[in-house]
């Protein structure tokens, strides 16, 4: 028999918001809704954020640091970047007293039919990761197979420039996305191979072993390659690109060497190593094309607070400017601009974006950008369908591109369920976060244009929400520390929000 002990009243619960309590040390979230509770796991699988710091919206629970969310009914996942549901606690009310059980009720196991399709995710990494998840979640019973060209499982790449380069965490420390174990219980297989080419009309691939094989369905996943400064001296040794725990490594490697690093690009990446390598102690200067950054997607003003941010921090900006040049003996030593200024450097990272990784793709019409144009269900051909960085959906009614982490992820679970016939359509809000200088940084939707910025809170304190306005709807929003806000307007703005009611949440929150 479970035993329950008291541990609030149910008058002081609120529905907008979960209550945390500790029975026994373990701790779990209250969650009122009407008459009655509900009792999940306190931090959210993903990375263990607080989730009584997140928000009740609209029927769904919000975790507060990444936007995973999760059904307030039954715990259930909806959204990622988490891939599993929440645990949950039995719960009682009686008397108006809350009474919780320490023992987890069992999970809810999807009913599997026997299938002998085989279903390949072409890409190991958050999208090709949380389609196989998801394939198994939604109750696909055949075959899986996960192909990537890195060895070992797929790893958070998110966590490179953040928190790898800054000493905080080893390149093999980069949060596994799952680990060995749940794809055996899962039945994933998993290959480490290449994939030269496939081709879309046959349904089958290639292998680098010259290996052919046929699938019923698959999901493009493979993202993008960094692109490369095709300058002379690019190929000198010091002069990095960062994408895997490889490259990362390498530049750890070069770092009791360097005194003095040049980053080209003022990208979100370039900018977090930046913030990275300040800290590890390097001078660092930054090439950029424009004069601020973040423009395109931010305005002037929160682009200049960035540029202010990190110049308070010791970074240097040489903008508008382009690199034409490296030179050295064999390893980088300086960096030559275009208006003739020479820079001495001791490492080099080239942050200038990347290309998507479609090269090995036959009969399959490609965008100009090469990227993989997709109709409303993720799908580029019969039985296929690209996701994240590589895929070029419609958003908002235009074609568009987003080159996010968790978007990947939403894609990813999208299009298993795709596969399995549902043929929904991409609805939710995108999102990612950026960590410089120890502030981290949240940024909601993908605005293309916008005639207005309203701003609640203070720049120069670094705790803020910035509304990018289109005709007074919300169309973006920028924050700083004010996470429970960000984690419910993530889930609004799943619908046309205005100024006022945007304001009405953003103020209390």
């Amino acid at each position: 028999m479970t035993t329950l002990h008291p541990v609030a009243r149910f008058a002081d619960l609120r529905e907008d918001r979960g209550t945390a309590v500790e029975i026994e040390d373990t701790e779990i979230l209250l969650l009122r809704v009407g008459d009655e509770v509900r009792a999940f796991q306190a931090k959210c699988p993903h990375a263990g954020a607080p989730l009584k710091d997140g928000a009740v919206c609209q029927g769904r629970l919000v975790c507060p640091w990444h936007k995973a969310s999760f059904a307030v009914a039954d715990g259930r996942l909806c959204e990622p970047p988490a891939l599993d549901a929440l645990q949950r606690y039995p719960v009682e009310v009686r008397d108006g007293e809350v009474l919780v059980g320490t023992a987890p009720l069992p999970g809810q196991t999807p009913d599997t039919q026997r299938d002998e399709r085989l279903f390949v995710l072409l890409g190991a990494g958050a999208a090709g990761t949380a389609a196989a998840a998801a394939l198994r979640e939604f109750g696909f019973g055949g075959r899986i197979l996960l192909i990537g060209r890195e060895a070992g499982e797929p790893y958070d790449r998110t966590a490179l420039s953040k928190f790898v380069l800054q000493g905080d965490k080893a390149p093999e420390e980069a949060p596994a996305l799952r680990d060995a174990g749940f794809f055996r219980q899962q039945r994933i297989e998993r290959l480490h191979a290449e994939v030269v080419r496939l081709d879309a009309d046959g349904q089958q691939l290639e292998l680098a072993n010259g290996q052919i094989l046929a699938y019923d369905g698959c999901v493009l996943a493979t993202g993008g390659e960094p692109k490369p400064l095709a300058v002379p001296g690019a190929a000198l040794k010091g002069v990095h690109l960062l994408r895997t725990r490889a490259d990362a490594a390498a530049i750890l490697a070069d770092l009791p060497d360097a005194d003095r690093a040049v980053i080209v690009g003022a990208s979100f990446i370039g900018l977090e190593a930046a913030s990275a390598l300040r800290k590890q102690g390097l001078a660092v200067e930054v090439i950029s094309p424009t004069a601020l950054p973040f423009v395109k997607q931010m305005g002037e003003t929160l682009g200049q607070h960035f540029k202010t941010l990190h110049e308070a921090n010791g970074v240097t900006f040489h903008a508008p400017n382009e690199v034409v040049g490296f030179e050295g003996d064999g390893y980088v030593q300086q960096v030559r601009l275009k208006d003739g200024t020479l820079l001495p450097a001791d490492l080099v990272l080239i942050g200038t974006g990347i290309a998507p990784a479609t090269g090995f793709l036959a009969n399959l019409p490609l965008a100009e950008d090469g990227s993989v144009p997709v109709d409303a269900q993720l799908r580029a051909a019969e039985g296929l369908y690209a996701v994240g960085d590589l895929a070029t959906f419609p958003f908002a009614g235009q074609p568009t591109r987003i080159e996010h982490w968790r978007l990947a992820q939403q894609h990813g679970r999208l299009a298993a369920r795709n596969l399995l016939g549902y043929a929904e359509a991409y609805a939710d809000v995108p999102f990612f976060w950026t960590l410089h200088h120890g502030k981290r940084y949240e940024y909601l939707g993908h605005p293309r244009q916008w005639d207005d910025m309203h701003l609640d809170g203070s720049l120069g304190d670094q705790t803020f929400v910035a509304l990018l306005l289109a005709q007074d709807q919300v169309v973006g929003v920028v924050a700083c520390q004010r996470e429970r806000a960000t984690a419910i307007l993530a889930q609004r703005l799943r619908q046309p929000l205005g100024r006022n009611e945007a304001l009405d949440i953003v103020q209390v929150n």
